[in-house]
């Protein structure tokens, strides 16, 4: 089997398991969509769905959230982490939304990037999630799949995401994004994975996931 037949296997293995792969984070809308992927960082998206509704209820759009002071959105967050970090951000791209956005979340990369706190996956995110464009986000679990299966070699996320796009058709990216993520979470998780039961490691995964570490461990001690 090539390489391309191979990832063909792979994006038939999670179109099969996974062919309407619903938005994880709760929404109703582009701005309330990229708080909540602000809030994700190093947070799960369970414990973000929690806190949004919280911070909705006083805030669902740019004009009111800018309106709160950023300790009255840090109280209201702290559960996901990095509140203090967070905070200024959410208040910092409500500003700007309704300083330089006439209150609407620009639809494309440059401006998204500029606001505080987002960076090239949040906004890619957001413009998948929220506006349909292609775009293929690629956090550290995506990373870590991508690198399980040898398609890529990259150090970095930013090598991955070039990478994925290489390889996988530009229609498929949006759901490919969101299925590598339900995968990750069913059946390839970053500790207690077992590759020889896992649908897409059985078969594709590198040489070294079936490598017997403590076999390894205990010849070297010797």
């Amino acid at each position: 089997m090539n390489k391309q037949e191979k990832v063909q296997d792979i994006v038939k293995t999670l179109q099969e398991l996974y062919p309407n792969p619903p938005i994880p984070l709760d929404h109703k809308d582009p701005f309330t969509l990229l708080v909540a992927v602000a809030l994700s960082a190093q947070c799960t998206d369970e414990r973000v769905n929690k806190i949004t509704p919280l911070l909705f209820a006083k805030a669902d759009n740019p004009y009111d959230m800018a309106k709160l002071s950023v300790e009255e959105i840090r109280d209201i967050i702290r559960p996901c982490g990095l509140s203090p970090m967070k905070s200024k951000g959410i208040h910092g791209m409500s500003n700007s939304i309704v300083d330089n956005f006439n209150g609407e979340v620009p639809a494309n990369f440059k401006d998204l990037e500029s606001f505080p706190a987002v960076g090239h996956k949040t906004a890619s995110v957001v413009m998948s999630q929220a506006f349909g464009v292609p775009a293929f986000p690629v956090d550290t679990h995506i990373h870590r799949l991508m690198y399980r299966w040898g398609l890529t070699n990259g150090k970095n996320v930013e090598q991955t995401e070039k990478d994925a796009k290489r390889l996988f058709d530009e229609k498929d990216w949006n759901d490919l994004h969101l299925q590598i993520i339900y995968f990750g979470r069913e059946y390839c998780s970053a500790q207690r994975h077992d590759p020889k039961e896992c649908p897409i490691c059985s078969k594709h995964g590198r040489k070294t996931l079936f490598v017997d570490k403590k076999a390894t461990k205990k010849k070297k001690v010797k």
